[in-house]
């Protein structure tokens, strides 16, 4: 699956989180060489997703979410992702 396939997977998939912001970036050329990197990328992901349905949700909890919408995609093709899940309005970190 091409990168851009995984990404638009990923999207897809998030959406019914039903985010007010979902930014997605391949980092796989970053990791080249590492375990599960492979040459046409769509390996290493950064997530930054807002959503309401966070409301009440610990970090733990909501990167559950995330896994969750994502299912099987994490063992293959993502090989790695680095999440950043906010509620509407919470300051970035």
């Amino acid at each position: 699956m091409m990168a851009t396939d995984v990404a638009a997977e990923i999207r897809r998939r998030l959406a019914s989180l039903e985010p007010q912001m979902c930014e997605l970036v391949d980092e796989s050329a970053r990791h080249a060489g590492h375990a599960g990197a492979r040459a046409e990328g769509g390996t290493h992901w950064r997530l930054h997703i807002v959503s309401g349905q966070f409301a009440g949700k610990s970090t733990v909890a909501r990167h559950r979410m995330v896994y969750a919408a994502l299912g099987e995609l994490i063992n293959a093709p993502v090989h790695a992702l680095a999440i950043n899940a906010r509620l509407p309005g919470e300051a970035e970190g």
